[in-house]
């Protein structure tokens, strides 16, 4: 058993209980907060290994992980159709506090709760009697987990309290006081993220914190504020743009995936999808950091939620349209068919098999190629071992996700909620490669070079045409950006459809989560072609008989940019004030 990632849950011990506000300080009757404890080499990393559960993956038994459950998207819709995270103001918020919410579509456990849990790490060190290389690693973990932690805090919330030290005192400014500009909290989360790459080590053991997890991470978090600084504006995110800002994290990001690259550690496995559903990917050239499950020990359900009865959160009909065929060209534009319509196969199930052979090949890991729907269910033709099938399947869009699904397992451990244990890839060499071209374009320091050392290795396990500085213009641009921005995301949103919530805040850092809006985009809320389907009475279909999923809408309004401050914390604390709109 890999006791990082199926964790020293003895470790849970040590750490603190859970806050449900700024006041709330309790790590006294939890550990003994003493020297004597943070010189101890085994206490210490047994500390430091619970933040790995920060890093959830798939979640554990039947919560909701990061990946598939993302349908409060462009790119897959729910049977319920996911409104925005918070429509009215909550009283308490475990994505502010920081304690796990079991349910719902975007498990969590990093918020102010894990901050205090860090610091205490940070502050003990300073008494430690641990030899300088041993703080200085420990002190790196603890500071890259501190980065991760206000990362998903400020995505979120904007302005948050700096806290960088233990708060011992409930009548501190810092638990009273303003909100600290979110700016000021990334230039903080930098900082950091540079002092865990500089005294982090390599590990051949991918399931633990090292330097190139702390470059991934790096790379990732400083794509987002250099775009999200370029983008925003006053009226909407409170914070005009800031060219200057946007260079400066860029050429960061930058930085960050070109050393990753040149370590030569890594590369793309030669067909795309075989990272989201192994059993082991200790020897995977792709993946930099995963989370391991393993049989009867720990344990999750996303095989289950994408191959049992339970109707499935399908992929969309914009999604689908956003895939090249594979002479490298958009809907608009393409000489091959287009016809996406569902016909019978030999069997009575309606296949869409003829339009994915002219798609991008990642579609067709992606979904299946039969179409199913009320009415019209469907086993997917992956026997387990045993020779047993699971039930039948149905979407609600149609479109079914397949590439989380491994037919070697057991039908016992592959149909049930808290019984698969693939492992959870968390960051991996074509997020890198992602964020170096789009990282690049958008300091217009792109060439050829680099996109055929970045996207373009990706572009070709997909089956495609390389891209060229100057693509030709797709009229479904509407994000008004270059030609090659927008196949740059074009070519990040394919990759990772699915994939934790990266299309979700894609959008905030873009500026485009106006996209959201089904009134305005319709195609978020439609599915599958089933004109040609002799039966569809189990479905509603638009006119020109695409599948609507469901007769629920949702509305943009820029306020949900960002999440609103629970009004506990407002009470608790009069020093800070709600965000825009709430």
């Amino acid at each position: 058993m890999k006791k990082s990632i199926i964790y020293t849950f003895a470790a849970a011990a040590l750490l603190l209980s859970s806050c449900n506000d700024l006041l709330d300080k309790s790590p006294r009757d939890t550990f003994t907060n003493a020297p004597a404890f943070w010189s101890n080499t085994n206490q210490v990393e047994s500390y430091s290994n619970g933040f790995y559960e920060n890093y959830i993956g798939y979640n554990s038994g039947s919560s909701y992980g990061w990946f598939y459950f993302t349908s409060l998207s462009d790119d897959q819709d729910s049977p319920d159709f996911d409104n925005w995270n918070y429509t009215t103001i909550p009283n308490t918020s475990s994505e502010w506090s920081g304690s796990m919410r079991q349910n719902g579509s975007a498990a969590t456990v990093v918020g102010f709760r894990q901050v205090r849990k860090i610091n205490y790490m940070i502050d003990g060190l300073k008494s430690s009697t641990l030899s300088g290389a041993e703080k200085a690693k420990f002190l790196g973990i603890a500071r890259l987990n501190r980065a991760w932690a206000y990362y998903q805090l400020v995505r979120k919330y904007g302005d948050v309290q700096w806290e960088n030290t233990v708060i011992a005192d409930p009548s501190d400014e810092a638990v009273y006081g303003a909100r600290t500009d979110r700016d000021v909290v990334m230039d903080s989360v930098l900082a950091d993220l540079d002092y865990a790459v500089a005294n982090l080590s390599a590990s051949s053991d991918r399931t633990l914190w090292s330097k190139n997890m702390a470059l991934a991470m790096k790379s990732d978090i400083c794509l987002y504020e250099g775009t999200f600084c370029k983008y925003r504006t006053q009226a909407e995110n409170g914070k005009a743009a800031d060219n200057s800002r946007a260079q400066k994290f860029l050429q960061e990001s930058v930085a960050a995936s070109e050393a990753v690259m040149a370590t030569g550690t890594y590369k793309l496995t030669p067909n795309y999808g075989t990272i989201y559903n192994q059993l082991d990917l200790a020897g995977n050239s792709e993946v930099i950091f995963y989370r391991h499950y393993d049989q009867d020990v720990l344990m999750h359900g996303i095989v289950d939620y994408t191959c049992s009865s339970t109707t499935q959160r399908g992929i969309t009909k914009d999604a689908i349209d956003a895939f090249l065929f594979t002479d490298g060209k958009p809907k608009a534009t393409t000489t091959l068919d287009t016809d996406d319509k569902a016909y019978a196969n030999a069997n009575g199930k309606y296949s869409i098999q003829h339009f994915l052979d002219k798609k991008d090949k990642r579609l067709g890991v992606l979904v299946d190629s039969i179409i199913c729907f009320s009415g019209h269910g469907w086993v997917r033709n992956n026997p387990s071992p045993d020779g047993a099938l699971p039930a039948e399947m149905t979407s609600c869009t149609g479109y079914t996700i397949k590439k989380f699904d491994n037919a070697s397992l057991p039908l016992y451990y592959r149909t049930n909620t808290n019984t698969g244990y693939t492992d959870a890839p968390l960051y991996w060499y074509a997020i890198i490669l992602l964020n170096e071209a789009e990282a690049k374009a958008e300091l217009g320091t792109i060439t050829q070079a680099d996109l055929d050392k970045s996207v373009n290795l990706l572009m070709a396990r997909a089956g495609l045409p390389n891209m060229t500085v100057s693509p030709a213009a797709d009229p479904a641009n509407n994000m008004g950006v270059s030609n090659l921005i927008w196949e740059i995301r074009r070519c990040r949103r394919c990759e990772l459809m699915c994939d934790n919530w990266y299309r979700y805040w894609d959008l905030v850092r873009w500026h485009q989560l106006d996209k959201l809006d089904s009134n305005k985009y319709p195609n978020i809320n439609r599915g599958a072609n089933v004109g040609a389907v002799a039966d569809h009475s189990g479905v509603t279909v638009d006119d020109s008989n695409y599948i609507i999923a469901t007769k629920a809408t949702r509305t943009f309004n820029s306020k949900y940019y960002l999440y609103p401050v629970p009004s506990n914390e407002l009470t608790l604390n009069t020093g800070i004030s709600q965000n825009p709109g709430w």
